[in-house]
């Protein structure tokens, strides 16, 4: 038995779990790699396995190299990156533009699809398109690729991919509608809605922070599923049958999602299986575009010398969104006067 040796190394770009279960996930499939352990909280991960004489210095270099079409870098010691404070020169006046254009948009009813008691339909789907281009839905974009890549092996044309898109649709309306008929059950009183409330947009919140990747400490804040659980859904994507698919683009419902996880606490508040269910819909819906294209060549928006400025931008609008939220929570218990009906 050849000897294993581990080795831990720091992760450049990590962002939230879904960046944890990605990275384990591509370096577990490496030749020689028996286990990998990743951290959030200090962005690093401890690579076990039969590396003979490879050094170091080899070794990070050409696992870097594995993860480098994720937008992660890997270095022996943990390099002190300067927060990237430049990047708001452009961040801020083009989420300000964002916001500014959702407001407008919403007080003209274009946008006003449906409107929910905090959260309308048309936050939902915008929220759903700002996680469909964040390093939150990495992993399912990985799953995407790597599904499409196994398939097409089997000249399965494009069916493949119309079933998970068509599996995650349809799970996040039911799955959304079945979270929303069970907070029913609680009958939740109005100090419940504030908790709920105050919940989703503290999760939006710390989502921002870390995407702004200027505050390292928010990482510690961030709410996940038990890691053993994400892993064992991951193993679907491995059985290749022809519903597996479908079944991958169910468990995405469940993999640790920071934006996922604030929409389903507030499809449980709803207390309505339509409510909720169409809340979930409208969010995978916001989702589907980017998905799509992903599930057809290795486009990505969030990649090259732009990726800081954009995530950037992307923290700011869910940093509003949060704050949004717990505003509207304390206004609805006549803590603060009321401020946008939005």
């Amino acid at each position: 038995m050849k000897k294993q040796t581990s080795h831990t190394f720091h992760v450049a770009g990590m962002h939230c779990q879904a960046c944890v279960l990605l990275t384990e996930r591509e370096l577990l499939e490496q030749p020689g790699v028996t286990a990998a352990t990743s951290n959030l909280a200090d962005s690093s991960v401890t690579v076990t396995g039969e590396f003979a004489n490879t050094s170091p210095e080899l070794l990070v270099k050409q696992l870097s190299g594995v993860l480098e079409k994720h937008g992660y870098a890997l270095s022996m010691n943990k390099e002190k990156v300067k927060p990237q404070w430049k990047d708001f020169k452009i961040a801020l006046p083009l989420a300000l533009l964002f916001m500014a254009l959702f407001v407008l948009l919403q007080k003209l009813g274009i946008v006003n699809l449906i409107s929910g008691s905090n959260v309308s339909y048309a936050t939902a789907f915008t929220i759903g398109i700002i996680a469909s281009l964040s390093s939150c839905m990495a992993i399912v974009g990985g799953l995407v690729l790597s599904m499409s890549a196994t398939f097409a092996q089997s000249n399965r044309s494009f069916r493949p991919q119309i079933l998970f898109h068509l599996g995650r649709i349809i799970s996040f309306f039911v799955l959304g509608g079945a979270i929303g008929a069970l907070g029913a059950s609680f009958s939740l009183n109005a100090l419940g809605m504030f908790i709920l409330s105050l919940l989703i947009g503290l999760v939006l919140f710390v989502l921002g922070l870390n995407l702004l990747d200027v505050f390292p400490w928010a990482k510690r804040l961030q709410l996940s599923m038990p890691k053993f659980l994400s892993r064992n859904l991951l193993g679907v994507s491995k059985f290749h049958t022809s519903i597996t698919p479908a079944l991958i683009g169910i468990i995405t419902f469940f993999l640790p999602c920071g934006f996922t996880q604030s929409m389903q606490v507030y499809a449980l508040s709803t207390g309505s299986f339509l409510q909720g269910g169409l809340t979930m819909l409208f969010f995978a819906l916001g989702t589907l575009p980017v998905l799509a294209i992903v599930s057809f060549s290795t486009f990505s928006l969030t990649k090259g010398l732009n990726a800081s400025i954009f995530f950037k931008t992307a923290g700011l609008i869910v940093i509003v969104f949060g704050l949004y939220n717990i505003y509207n929570a304390l206004a609805v218990m006549g803590f603060l006067p009321p401020l946008l009906n939005i």
